[in-house]
């Protein structure tokens, strides 16, 4: 009795453990499992990845920001086939099911049974949905870890089922599902593959994307095109079976090639690359701020850019170069800058990769010497360092929107350095404008004379182009032929002082330090083409700057606003002092070194040249009556240089300039338009014996010879008093349509 009882009782406890034991391991299995379920608010509320989209201001989508390129788009605005092949194909019990196809699951699992394999799959809509949404599925999975997951898909299947209609989770799957080439969701699938919009598909085009979610690389139409081909038919052959497509309408539809776009793969493409990356720098920059993901939350971003400009700006920057690079190769000898290239070579060699990577000083020493003395690798260092970049932007100067940026040579590649807003080169003549502003504020005139002679500064002496001197000069003229020493002796004068020129240089947007030595003059500071351009800006604005802007306001995935942007504005210089620099620099077009414009563009227009010392940099900036822009042409290794004349801001940089406003004006239909005059800015009669004596007064009716120009009333000087004479003449013309304008 005693011995059958402690048998019965060891039996017992032996239970009681095999029992606990399967309990604690079944406890925590289900803890296990239940713990990589996503979250009730994850189901109630799912977030796929989005890709953020940049928009110009003429609505053409310029590019996207994404982990995962996807477009969110609404199942109503789909054609109706696209769901019924995604049903007849993925899941013909879709409306019936409460998530999980028990029948279909028993089927797929004898058949595999069978089979002895696990290729028959029977996961529902909801499923595939529960797993592309959550990430349900993690790497590489042995036979456990699929157990787990489709437990896991099946309980966030069903909790799907009960959140959302049918519809809804079918529009989810659709926006979710990878098809391939990068591109998450069917809205962007279409534009990768076809070059159109989800609600354009054909049938055979919808096929073919259901064909895609079985095996995107099975499937893949670039690569394997008959097996895509072959998919897609059964795809359609299955809406056959389903009687949601006639078998005659079958059989016309398979006969049809899959037909691709083109630039299917141009999802990734933009005709604004550098700008995109200057938008991307700024919304990085935001990002904390606002608190958003940007290559995960679907952000809209509308710009300012005009696609229409951006195509023609791009057209005329690239045709030029191409044309400019020829010419520049004609005339460049390594031979003959060869300390250069052993620098070149030199700092080209310490940035390689290979260089770097070698571990040892004697790795590192067999690394340099070989690359040393490799002709391939000499000969691509020679290419990069002699390739003529270029930088151009155009802005609107009453708005400061950003409407073309050209920022390197090579349009297809954004990364690279940004020659408008990523470089500081000396603007050379082109600096001049804001020297002359400077004179005018404080109460000079265009017909103010200063003598066109060598002087020396403190062991500054400025020479002319060419070396040409003359005795009294306007500084009208002296401007319009970009004449060093009459700019020259406005700075060491108190006609334009070097601390005012900074100071007004500053408030017209030039935020690049400049220091105030009198060779300000002939622009030996160092500022980007954007603050160039933004500042010559204020001249056509009646003296008001406006901060170039890019981005204008951003919104949610739901198109909630996040926030709009305005530039910042500031009265930088008098209106009167501005439209009369507009005049002078008119004659810079019309009459002195930017005179290669008029071959191209004949509509209203004023700039500055800009050529740097042995040619190093190319500079045109110019203004209409609405846009400003500017062209920069050099290397990106400042050493490198033009060798002669072509090197001019007038040659190599202006054409852009005019060949953008040409096409600009005639294929945008921009109307004609001419320069105004401010209140208080009259034309004037000057006595020319007083100009060619350096002290430029107003004329008397007994002033033998005179000269006219324009003057602010306010600051008008006195009158001649060598011809004695009663009055003087202040024209109040017409302030538009004037022939010089």
């Amino acid at each position: 009795m005693t011995k059958s009882f402690k048998k019965k009782n060891k039996n017992n406890k032996k239970k009681w453990i095999i029992w606990g034991s399967v309990t604690f391991i079944f406890l925590l299995f289900a803890v296990y499992t239940i713990s990589g379920l996503p979250s009730l608010a994850e189901l109630e509320n799912p977030k796929p990845v989005l890709a953020s989209r940049v928009f110009s201001s003429d609505g053409e989508l310029i590019g996207q920001f994404f982990i995962e390129n996807r477009i969110e788009t609404q199942i109503d605005s789909l054609p109706p086939y696209v769901l019924k092949a995604l049903i007849a194909t993925e899941d013909r019990n879709f409306y019936d099911h409460w998530g999980v196809d028990l029948t279909r699951f028993v089927k797929a699992m004898i058949k595999n049974v069978f089979s002895l394999s696990l290729r028959e799959g029977a996961s529902t809509i909801t499923q595939q949905l529960a797993k592309n949404l959550y990430s349900l599925k993690e790497g590489r999975e042995n036979f456990l870890d699929k157990g787990v997951r489709k437990i896991r898909e099946w309980i966030s299947a069903v909790q799907i089922e009960k959140t959302f209609t049918k519809k809804e989770i079918a529009e989810l799957y659709l926006n979710v599902s990878y098809f391939g080439r990068s591109a998450y969701g069917i809205e962007s699938a279409s534009k990768v593959y076809f070059n159109k919009r989800a609600k354009d598909l054909t049938l055979p085009e919808a096929a073919l994307f259901v064909a895609l979610l079985k095996s995107s690389v099975i499937y893949d139409p670039v690569t394997r095109y008959e097996s895509a081909l072959q998919r897609r038919n059964v795809v359609m052959y299955n809406m056959v079976e389903t009687d949601m497509l006639s078998k005659d309408e079958y059989d016309r539809l398979k006969q049809q090639p899959i037909q691709l776009a083109s630039e299917r793969l141009s999802h990734v493409k933009s005709d604004a690359p550098h700008f995109l990356e200057y938008i991307r720098q700024q919304m990085t920059a935001l990002a904390d701020k606002y608190g958003y993901d940007l290559y995960r939350d679907g952000l809209n971003i509308y710009t300012s850019l005009d696609m229409r400009m951006q195509r023609i700006a791009n057209r005329s920057a690239k045709k030029h170069i191409a044309d400019y690079q020829v010419l520049f190769d004609k005339n460049w000898s390594w031979d003959r800058n060869k300390s250069l290239l052993t620098d070149i070579l030199d700092k080209s060699i310490k940035n390689d990769i290979r260089y770097k990577t070698a571990e040892s000083k004697n790795d590192k020493a067999q690394v340099y010497n070989k690359l040393k003395y490799d002709p391939d690798f000499i000969d691509s260092v020679k290419k990069v360092a002699a390739k003529v970049e270029v930088g151009f932007v155009v802005i609107e100067p009453k708005t400061g929107m950003i409407r073309a940026l050209v920022g390197g040579e090579n349009q297809d590649f954004g990364r690279g350095l940004n020659h408008v807003t990523g470089i500081r080169r000396q603007p050379g003549s082109s600096f001049k404008p804001f020297v002359y502003a400077t004179a005018i504020e404080n109460g000079y005139t265009p017909a103010t004379t200063v003598l066109n002679q060598k002087f020396d500064y403190n062991g500054w002496s400025p020479s002319n182009a060419g070396n040409e001197y003359s005795s009294y000069e306007t500084l009208r003229w002296g401007l319009a032929n970009s004449i060093n020493v009459i700019a020259g002796r406005l700075t060491i004068s108190d006609m334009a002082p070097p601390y005012q020129v900074v100071k007004f240089a500053q408030r017209m947007g030039i935020k690049s330090k400049m220091d105030a030595y009198p060779s300000i003059a002939l622009g030996t500071v160092e500022v980007t083409p954007l603050e160039m351009v933004s500042a010559m800006g204020t001249f056509v604005n009646q003296g008001v700057h406006v901060d170039p802007i890019s981005i204008l306001k951003i919104e949610d995935r739901n198109g909630v606003l996040i926030d709009e942007f305005v530039p910042e504005s500031v009265q930088a210089i008098s209106p009167q002092t501005s439209s009369i620099i507009v005049d002078m620099m008119a004659d810079v077009i019309n009459y002195g070194t930017g005179a290669g414009v008029r071959r191209y563009f004949q509509y209203p227009a004023a700039g500055k040249t800009g050529t740097t010392q042995k040619f190093s940099d190319a500079w045109f900036v110019g203004v209409t009556p609405d846009l400003v822009a500017g062209a920069w042409v050099g290397f990106d290794d400042h050493r490198v240089k033009f060798t002669n004349w072509y090197g001019q801001g007038g040659r190599a940089a202006l054409p852009i300039w005019a060949m953008f406003m040409e096409g600009a004006y005639k294929e945008l239909k921009l109307p004609l338009k001419y320069f105004t005059l401010a209140d208080g800015v009259e034309m004037a009669t000057f006595c020319k014996e007083t100009m060619d004596l350096g002290d430029a007064k107003l004329a008397t009716d007994a002033c033998p010879k005179t000269y006219t120009d324009l003057i602010d009333i306010s600051k008008a000087p006195g009158y001649c008093e060598i011809h004695s004479g009663s009055g003087g003449r202040i024209i109040h013309e017409n302030r538009e349509g004037d022939s010089q304008w």
